[in-house]
């Protein structure tokens, strides 16, 4: 008597583990809910969920006490990225008009990102180790640190305070007054404000650091 053959069983093949790259995309468009940009490196879109102020370092740590402990900030090198509510890069220029910083705004060094603009990814926490925060600026919540700690690692964006997923960012922005805000929301005004006296000091400093050019 011929015996019958048992039927064959499809083993699947193990899952492939997300690569790095994959995971910080995922986590930024599914935990957040932020659009990033197709392709390498990974960028986020900014002007839909957030404005972005990029300002030098020393004047970004001046001004974060003009933000709520969970506003997200994060650092690339020598640069510090504030985020602000969507619009607030197109509100800059009549802002700093307002507050009188027009004529010398050319020379603030101060930037914003809005509309159809885009921002590197800063590496999601606990994506790969980075150094500590720089002096003063506080972790996550807005704590202060003790001084003498290191900055973060150059030519990598890391986040400072990172965003909280499953929270709303934008109750956690700055934005206009007049406007209405969400929550009780930091004044994106006092804040251009203060960012754009700290990027002139900058400015003072660096030019009284030059050597003097005799002829």
């Amino acid at each position: 008597m011929v015996g019958t053959i048992p039927p064959l069983t499809t083993v699947p093949l193990p899952r492939r583990p997300l690569d790095p790259d994959d995971r910080q995309r995922h986590w930024y468009e599914n935990e957040l809910g932020w659009r990033t940009v197709p392709g390498e490196p990974l960028r986020l879109v900014t002007g839909l969920r957030f404005d972005v102020l990029d300002v030098p370092v020393e004047a970004g740590v001046a001004a974060l006490w003009r933000l709520g402990p969970d506003s997200p900030v994060a650092v690339r090198g020598d640069r510090m990225r504030l985020l602000v509510a969507a619009g607030s890069a197109e509100e800059l220029p009549g802002l700093l008009d307002w507050l009188e910083w027009g004529a010398l705004a050319p020379a603030l060094d101060l930037v914003a990102l809005g509309a159809d603009g885009h921002m590197e990814a800063p590496s999601f926490p606990g994506a790969r180790p980075v150094k500590a925060p720089l002096p003063g600026a506080g972790p996550a919540k807005g704590q202060p640190l003790p001084a003498g700690r290191p900055g973060p690692l150059q030519g990598a964006a890391v986040w400072l305070r990172p965003p909280e997923p499953g929270c709303e960012v934008e109750a956690s922005l700055p934005t206009m007054p007049a406007v209405g805000g969400v929550g009780h929301a930091p004044d994106l005004v006092r804040l251009v404000d203060t960012v754009a006296t700290q990027c002139h000091r900058v400015r003072l400093r660096r030019s009284c650091a030059q050597p003097l050019a005799f002829s």
